[in-house]
């Protein structure tokens, strides 16, 4: 079923529309008849999911959000203009800069290397570079950019499958001579991403740069286009060669922030400043009104020319991430061992506390050679389980505390960590390296905690 044949529309809804002769892309107005007051919406018709409820009508507004209208057999829609125009055509290309740094940006989905389709409404790929330069002129003046698309899902269904992939696509841009990648990615799974490819992509020489948006391209306050820009931006220039996530500071478009792959979690739904460096600084911060990057850490892998370097791009996903709560089964453990888990991440409260009830199953677990490891649910702070008697029993156990990691962080690393090596022993001694800056050497207070 096409568009233009009232794509996922039923029942009344596909009635109503079809009485009034509308199509996908047409500018309607809908006509509701309340109890005490009459109602009108009037928008573009766009495409909707199919649901189990037929009764509703989908419309972009003039704001650029999209709204389900509930409709009646009362209602009347009328078309206010038809959808030919006005239609998306692309720009003549800006004119290029010699000498500017070689930038890939590599696709996997998301809105933040996306375009409009003015007559439906929706949000469609960028699909190659003149696609973006047409999107973000801007870009023409900051990097010479290549674009590909990789797959184009949402980031919930982008796990250990796929990061080989990520992994394998940014080596070859890499190899081919790329100044810097970026890496086009939805938000929600962002964290995850960027620290499983911390740990693959260590040694790289230039910078790779995780970027997502969390408001899409067709609305007036986007941060697209910005968070785009200063990637290019970062990804060429920085003089650093890490795993990095970059995305705004603030509500503002004044500043970008530039978080370490590995310390990096999402906090806010859907605030364009959703994103926070963990027990962490940022690594730094580009300046969008100066179109500066002011380095905010003085430790870091430096960028580099013509150095051998090998990905690792192995990943074993049978790790369980398990978050304490008050009554959790022991059962919870046991299926994890008769499942096949080689290991598991324990996001226990506070310091790193689980209920006594668990004891015996984790040990079980450890006695089978499953490797189990403590973080904190908690966002800020570090686990010691040296303080409460419950901390020790657990380390006398065999479970491994974690420091000040991202139990997410924890996750990527242990599947990485049972890629590269099969015996439970050597993959204990993975966790505890600080490989990728994943947690703090020394434990100090610092201002950055909230």
């Amino acid at each position: 079923m096409s568009e233009n044949d009232l794509s996922g529309y039923a029942g009344i809804s596909r009635e109503i529309l079809n009485a009034a002769g509308a199509k996908i892309g047409d500018r309607i107005r809908i006509e509701l008849k309340r109890e005490t007051r009459q109602e009108v919406v009037e928008g573009l018709l766009i495409p909707r999911f199919r649901t189990r409820r037929d009764e509703y009508v989908v419309v972009k507004l003039k704001t650029g959000y999209n709204v389900g209208v509930k409709i009646d057999s009362a209602t009347k829609i009328s078309i206010v203009g038809k959808g030919a125009e006005p239609h998306f055509t692309r720009p003549a290309p800006p004119p290029r800069t010699a000498g500017l740094p070689k930038v890939s940006i590599i696709s996997t989905g998301g809105t933040i290397a996306s375009k409009v389709d003015y007559r439906t409404g929706a949000v469609k790929p960028a699909l190659d570079a003149e696609d973006l330069y047409s999107v973000v002129p801007e870009l023409a003046g900051v990097a010479e950019i290549k674009a590909k698309i990789l797959f184009s899902i949402f980031s919930e269904n982008i796990g250990p499958q796929l990061w080989p992939k990520i992994v394998e696509a940014v080596a070859e841009e890499v190899r081919a001579g790329a100044d810097g990648v970026i890496i086009a990615h939805g938000t929600d799974t962002l964290g995850y991403t960027a620290a499983a490819l911390s740990f693959a992509l260590k040694g790289i020489p230039v910078p790779v740069v995780l970027v997502g948006s969390q408001r899409s391209s067709d609305r007036p306050s986007s941060d697209a286009a910005t968070n785009l820009l200063s990637s290019a931006a970062i990804a060429g220039n920085a003089p650093f060669a890490e795993v990095v996530v970059a995305m705004h500071d603030w509500i503002s478009d004044e500043k970008v922030v530039v978080h370490r792959g590995t310390r990096v979690r999402k906090c806010h739904t859907s605030r364009r400043d959703a994103f926070r460096s963990v027990n962490a600084r940022p690594l730094a911060y580009y300046d969008l009104l100066h179109s500066s990057l002011q380095l905010n850490a003085e430790k870091y892998a430096q960028r580099r020319k013509g150095s051998e370097w090998s990905p690792k791009p192995q990943f074993d996903p049978n790790v369980a991430l398990i978050r304490f709560y008050p009554g959790l089964s022991v059962g919870i453990i046991d299926w994890a061992m008769a499942t096949g888990y080689k290991g598991i991440v324990l996001e226990g409260s506070g310091l790193g506390h689980v209920g006594e009830s668990l004891f015996p199953a984790l040990e079980r677990a450890v006695d089978e050679g499953i490797v189990v490891v403590m973080c904190s649910q908690c966002i800020w702070g570090t686990v010691h389980m040296d303080v409460y008697s419950t901390g020790r029993d657990l380390q006398r156990i065999g479970v491994i505390p974690m420091g000040d990691m991202l139990s997410e962080t924890a996750l990527a690393k242990m599947m990485w960590a049972f890629g590269q090596e099969k015996d439970p022993e050597k993959v204990k001694e993975i966790m505890v390296t600080n490989i990728a800056d994943e947690f703090s050497e020394r434990r100090v207070v610092e201002a950055f905690e909230e």
